[in-house]
């Protein structure tokens, strides 16, 4: 078992284990398989960028194009592929966009996020006169200055 690897199990030759046991796709020789994985999420991120222009795709194209590539070693469900493709929602790589006529969303390459780390004034935030004079950002947006005033 996955969850348990020094425990035995006993199981009727003729059953086919849960994946609570056997760990799904996920596992292989009851090791979590990064590289596997890795290789999923580069291969959906190249669908969600190269696949009808950019203009978005659902997750029945990704599913059919990874059989069409053999890309996986096991068949996996629209489920299973739906779970490597929030991994790349959660890392901020792809975003849903819209939805189709019959339902289904549409996904496409997320848009970069400028982050605290990016952030190259620094400079201007820790001199003494900062709250007194506006600041312009890289993406020319203009933050006015606070004027001082008194409370009565």
């Amino acid at each position: 078992s996955v969850t348990a690897k020094t425990k035995k199990l006993y199981m009727l030759f003729d059953l086919t284990p849960s994946k609570d046991i056997t760990g799904g796709p996920w596992y292989t020789e009851y090791e979590f398989d990064h590289e596997f994985i890795a290789e999923l999420r580069n291969f959906i991120l190249m669908c969600v960028r190269r696949m009808n222009r950019g203009d978005g795709v659902t997750l029945k194209q990704i599913a059919n194009k990874m059989i069409q590539a053999n890309v996986s070693r096991v068949q996996l469900s629209l489920d299973e592929v739906q779970q490597v493709l929030q991994t790349l929602a959660f890392d901020y790589l792809v975003e849903q966009r819209s939805v189709t006529a019959d339902g289904e969303a549409l996904f496409v390459a997320a848009k970069q996020i400028t982050t605290c780390c990016n952030f190259g004034q620094w400079e201007d935030f820790l001199s003494s006169d900062f709250p007194f004079r506006g600041i312009r950002y890289q993406d020319n947006i203009y933050l006015s200055a606070h004027e001082p005033h008194h409370h009565s």
